[in-house]
């Protein structure tokens, strides 16, 4: 039986930074690119938000003993195998833990065009993972 209350927790830290990038979303990329503190806040408030997914991802596939994913990629496949995500979702969920990767690992190569990108086009991607989680029993 899942705890809804550990999936809450990490759904109002989601939504908490979901709310802090969408401030984000509607910048200019000059602006954006010029203001160091707000490249690192976003960075930060976007590897957040993933790692929040992420969490809820890994504890779902362990409450219903799922198969153990190899990656943080694969978290959201599995959940797709098992028909709790939507397909159309799956991959650019999958798509959205790599950035992590890439933020985590290769943070000096990150380009800060691609952070506002990613806000700017990813969020709603996000949104549709928190509505499908909160549909799960």
């Amino acid at each position: 039986m899942l705890d809804k209350a550990v999936i809450e927790e990490k759904l109002d830290i989601v939504e908490r930074n979901l709310q802090f990038l969408k401030s984000y979303a509607k910048m200019n990329e000059k602006e954006f690119l010029d203001s160091y503190k707000d490249v690192q806040a976003a960075k930060f408030s976007l590897l957040e938000c993933i790692e929040a997914c992420i969490d809820i991802a890994g504890y779902l596939i362990v409450e219903k003993g799922l198969k153990r994913p190899e990656s943080y990629a694969e978290v959201f496949l599995i959940l797709g195998e098992e028909g709790l995500l939507d397909e159309s979702l799956i991959e650019r969920l999958s798509d959205m833990a790599r950035f992590r990767n890439f933020l985590v690992h290769r943070y000096g190569e990150v380009d800060n065009k691609r952070v506002l990108e990613f806000i700017k086009e990813n969020l709603a991607d996000i949104y549709e993972f928190r509505k499908a989680v909160l549909n799960i029993d």
